[in-house]
């Protein structure tokens, strides 16, 4: 959804519409260790600006990455922050090949704006939300960097991903088969996800 929002607002034009574009690929273009070592310092519990902010108003301070039931939010958050610029940049790709004849013929035909983008944009936008959802769930299953940043896969196991997992089973307890299985499943799981993404595409698009 914020990928879509930031795609739907750069299709239009403004004055400095190209440097907006540029400015808005900083956080994917940046190194997610990087990324993630700068979240880790707004995370902090103590001097995180995060937590400075929630004093300001006279609110509690978070755990953000100590407590269990937000921990998980804390490597989410950081995901998307990082990633909504490069699903910005697919959809608004997705959005520069429709034709605008098709919504000026809408205009005339007296259709809103909200049924345009419902009746229009949505659905000649599958294709790239297609794209979008094979590229983020390869992304997604292979996660690491951020989260060994940012936690290493706790507190208490909350964090753990695949990618966390089979490290752990490989170099701390050196059960090699457990990693490789861990890893061939995500494969499978990636691969089969993909397979049924680009035949569905094919079924509707040709």
């Amino acid at each position: 959804p914020f990928g879509l929002a930031i795609a739907l607002a750069l299709n239009k034009a403004f004055k400095g519409r190209g440097l907006t574009r540029a400015a808005i690929l900083i956080p994917w273009a940046m190194p997610t260790a990087v990324i993630a070592k700068i979240f880790l310092y707004m995370y902090d519990e103590d001097f995180g600006v995060l937590n400075g902010v929630l004093g300001t108003f006279g609110l509690e301070g978070i755990g953000w990455l100590s407590s269990t039931s937000v921990a998980l939010f804390s490597c989410i958050l950081l995901d998307v922050w990082k990633t909504t610029p490069f699903v910005a940049l697919l959809l608004l790709a997705g959005l520069q090949v429709i034709p605008g004849e098709l919504y000026e013929a809408a205009r005339v035909d007296g259709a809103s704006s909200w049924r345009m983008f419902r009746s229009i944009t949505l659905p000649l936008l599958t294709p790239a939300f297609l794209v979008v959802l094979v590229f983020r769930a390869l992304d997604a299953f292979k996660v690491y960097d951020s989260v060994y940043v940012l936690t290493q896969g706790g507190p208490a196991g909350s964090t753990e991903v695949l990618s966390t997992f089979a490290y752990r089973n490989f170099i701390t307890y050196s059960a090699f088969g457990v990693s490789s299985a861990v890893s061939v499943i995500t494969f499978i799981v990636v691969f089969v996800m993909a397979m049924f993404c680009v035949k569905g595409m094919t079924k509707q698009f040709g």
